[in-house]
């Protein structure tokens, strides 16, 4: 892990993202106070992780990416323990609406070694948010899980942060980030690569891609157009052009008439504008 210098602030949603092997999980086990750092130093609202450990970790709640659960209690005890191990005093009224946030309610009664893997998920959500902890750190939460868990996350990371909750999220959703998060951080083999605010790495690196679907395919882009960054796709059925999404002047007009010219015909014109993914592959590659 290369030297990290990184603030998250109060009631933010940060996004850590990073390919298998990153160091997202070793970044947020740190500030946990799971991993021991050689050098440095990590604090939480002011409370050093260290010297003030149990400070710290009282107003922290992790999900990690691994279900961890005595399989053989029930949903509603798992919880209830949970929130005693931070010396909280029983709060009936919180954890029933907990539970009903995260559709554990009808379950409450069950024991985990009857759940599925994603109402096990959901537990373990339950479990970190048993406390009430002031930050939130989500460890790749919606791995391998269904498509109404994810959707039910996300409302639920956005009541939080409403609540004034800073949730900190690893994920290989890219969708999740984008949708979601407040900010990104790219890390890419322990070295933290870029920090933005995600409209803003939208605005500064995003593109915009006009796609020409022809009339008939070509096999190479004809000389005529060769001054032109085009690109042939889909079997020579499509011409791509990618321009900056910020330039006054995208000189498609100009590029539609030598097409035009060179006496290429074309059936449709498409324009999208590039995902925080294709920011996230061209960081990683080298290409931005």
């Amino acid at each position: 892990m290369h030297e990290i210098d990184l603030v998250i602030e109060k009631g933010e949603i940060f996004a850590l993202l990073g390919p298998n092997g990153a160091g997202k999980t070793t970044l947020i086990s740190i500030i946990c106070g799971l991993v021991s750092m050689t050098t440095g130093h990590v604090s939480v609202n002011g409370y050093d992780i260290i010297k003030d450990y149990r400070s710290a970790r009282a107003i922290i709640g992790l999900v990690p990416q691994e279900i961890s659960l005595d399989i053989f209690t029930t949903v509603e005890d798992t919880v209830r323990f949970s929130r005693g191990l931070f010396g909280k005093p029983n709060a009936p009224d919180y954890i029933e609406q907990l539970l009903r946030d995260l559709s554990l309610w009808e379950k409450r009664s069950a024991r985990l070694n009857e759940l599925s893997g994603g109402m096990k998920r959901r537990v373990m959500i339950a479990k970190a948010l048993s406390h009430e902890p002031d930050i939130l750190f989500l460890d790749e939460p919606t791995a391998g899980v269904d498509v109404n868990l994810r959707r039910d996350m996300w409302d639920l990371v956005r009541r939080l942060r409403d609540r004034g909750v800073t949730i900190i999220l690893t994920t290989h959703y890219i969708e999740e980030a984008e949708e979601m998060a407040d900010r990104v951080g790219v890390i890419d083999r322990g070295r933290l690569m870029l920090i933005e605010g995600t409209a803003t790495l939208m605005h500064k690196l995003g593109k915009r891609r006009l796609t020409i679907l022809l009339h008939q395919p070509l096999m190479t882009i004809p000389p005529a157009l060769a001054h032109w960054p085009l690109q042939l796709d889909a079997e020579g059925s499509r011409l791509v052009y990618e321009f900056d999404a910020n330039a006054s002047d995208t000189s498609i007009p100009h590029l539609l008439r030598d097409i035009g010219a060179a006496g290429i015909d074309y059936t449709d014109l498409e324009t999208s504008r590039s995902t925080l993914e294709d920011i996230f592959v061209g960081l990683l590659e080298g290409q931005i």
